[in-house]
């Protein structure tokens, strides 16, 4: 497992993404703070709550978009080409009294969507980590 901070990772992919409309798919306002960017200010403000946290010594090593691979790429017989590895973004992860947490910014719609549900089944089936959802 390989993780970066949202800094480092914007950093490396930025300048290969595509600019974006203000708002993502649903609907949430996307945003930009010191240099980072946040998918919508409800993750910005856990973001800041997660880092008062850190400051005072609650929690440690704290993560912005981390990568967990749930299953690597394939090639299926009789397909033109590989299907690509399934990966799930963590919002956030960082260690509370030495335990792993990681943490996902969802609404409530947002939750029960079919794709979440299965990387979310995936995260524990694979990594026996379960998502703390915020």
């Amino acid at each position: 497992m390989t993780s970066i901070s949202l800094a480092e990772y914007h950093k490396q992919y930025a300048s290969k993404a595509k600019p974006k409309a203000g708002r993502n798919k649903f609907n949430a306002q996307r945003i930009e703070k010191d240099g980072m960017k946040f998918d919508s200010v409800k993750e910005y403000n856990r973001y800041i709550e997660l880092t008062a946290l850190m400051q005072r010594g609650e929690i440690s090593e704290l993560k912005c978009q981390v990568k967990f691979e749930l299953a690597p790429k394939v090639k299926i017989e009789g397909e033109k080409r590989a299907k690509p590895a399934l990966r799930y973004f963590a919002d956030f992860t960082y260690l509370s009294n030495g335990k792993l947490i990681v943490e996902d910014v969802k609404s409530a719609g947002t939750r029960n969507l079919p794709s979440y549900r299965n990387k979310k089944h995936l995260m524990k089936t694979v990594h026996d980590i379960d998502i703390k959802e915020v």
